[in-house]
């Protein structure tokens, strides 16, 4: 098969960006109102998720120091619901798979999958912490504020998911994942509500990075404000988002999935599905095949997301660990996700099917693009057809002359 000739793209998108992760810590932990929070020998638990936040390693040790200096006693809590096969020990693995150990940060990290019940949300919905973290004398929450991708409302992914699924846990998960997208939606910020009321949060620290995968805001938050600065912060997020040059793609592939790059492992908000009973696909962009060819070693075999994409390769189905993408599944109630779709011998094998599939449209018209996965993406390669249309649609520019799209001996691409 005459597969199109590709052209390597370089996307170009806002970037504000913090130039000094522990100066900005420093400068937003000395504010009278988060200081005020902090006291001599008090003992502090700093929540980490399971994110590849950009710099998560450095600002959490930041957050140590700082923290010390002040005389406190910090120390590490794996924040991620069900992730990491709903253990103890597997929310350590992934944490050391972001460089974040107790050696780099300088502070023990204390796991635990107990949680202690705080009461319950006015629906009747169990408000749940972590139990290592409720005994400490506070909490500091630290996560990336983002869009979700399971949902659109004024609050997603940030501070307020991290105090209610991350701390408290895989009950926490299981409780508010049992109403569906109603849950994390409306239930979650509900929880959320009742932690921070609760006395045990100290601020918040948010994150917003721009779609070059840098920290473009880092921001120190009372806990009575968190609630509606968040939804602040999201709006601005959605300004800086990265996103697909096109909205109509015949074959979209993507290199990699992985939770390191979203919690779905591929961003619902880039390939535009969600794949939720019940709850409406996004109008763009529409893709009509998607392919995943591999799967990130930070995943751990947690294909998760696999089930959004339409062909997939033995490469990326043989590394699938059954037990973690469970775990998280069956938490999430998102069955479609994981359902492994038609599994091809290599990426040519797939992009050839992909591309047969392709009703009325010959191979050498398709329009194709490639990306290496839903986070990255600054540098993609598009079909010679899309260059045009690439250019008008976006701040873009070529940075590569046409190519053919090459395989090694296996049939895999040859990097990117």
């Amino acid at each position: 098969m005459q597969f199109p000739k590709v052209v390597k793209i370089r996307q170009k998108f806002p970037r504000p960006r913090v130039e000094d992760v522990e100066a900005a810590l420093r400068e937003q932990l000395s504010r009278e109102e988060i200081a005020s929070a902090i006291r001599p020998g008090m003992s502090v638990a700093l929540t980490a998720g399971s994110r590849g936040i950009a710099e998560i390693n450095v600002i959490l040790r930041s957050l140590v120091a700082v923290l010390k200096e002040m005389g406190a006693e910090p120390f590490i809590v794996p924040s991620m619901g069900s992730h990491g096969g709903a253990t103890a020990e597997g929310q350590v693995e992934i944490l050391e798979s972001l460089d974040v150990t107790e050696d780099f940060c300088g502070a023990p990290i204390r796991s635990s999958m107990e949680v202690v019940e705080l009461g319950e949300t006015e629906r009747g919905v169990p408000v749940y912490m972590d139990r290592i973290a409720s005994e400490a004398d506070g909490v500091v929450l630290v996560n990336r504020i983002k869009a979700h991708t399971d949902f659109r409302s004024d609050v997603e992914s940030g501070l307020m998911k991290m105090v209610s699924i991350g701390l408290g846990k895989h009950e926490q998960a299981l409780a508010l994942h049992g109403y569906g997208v109603e849950g994390i939606r409306d239930f979650m910020v509900e929880v959320a509500d009742r932690v921070l009321e609760s006395g045990h949060i100290l601020f918040g620290v948010g994150i917003v990075e721009n779609a070059y995968d840098e920290p473009a805001v880092i921001e120190a938050i009372p806990p009575q404000e968190i609630h509606a600065r968040e939804a602040e912060l999201l709006a601005e997020y959605m300004e800086m988002m990265p996103g697909l040059p096109v909205s109509d793609i015949d074959v979209l592939y993507v290199d990699d999935l992985g939770k390191n790059y979203s919690g779905t492992g591929m961003d619902t908000n880039v390939i535009g599905r969600f794949r939720i009973l019940g709850v409406d696909e996004p109008e763009t962009p529409s893709i009509k095949y998607i392919i995943v060819g591999d799967i990130s070693k930070e995943s751990h075999g947690n294909a998760l997301g696999v089930g959004l994409a339409d062909l997939t390769t033995r490469r990326l189905a043989d590394q699938i660990q059954r037990k973690a993408i469970n775990a998280n599944v069956v938490t999430s109630t998102f069955v479609e996700r994981a359902k492994v779709p038609m599994v091809l011998e290599s990426d040519e094998e797939a992009i050839e099917t992909a591309v047969r599939c392709n009703w009325g449209v010959g191979p050498e018209e398709t329009r194709f693009v490639r990306i290496p996965n839903t986070l990255h993406l600054e540098y993609l390669y598009v079909s010679e057809n899309l260059v045009d249309e690439v250019l008008q649609n976006a701040e873009a520019e070529v940075v590569g002359d046409p190519e053919e799209l090459r395989f090694d001996a296996e049939g895999y691409f040859e990097g990117f």
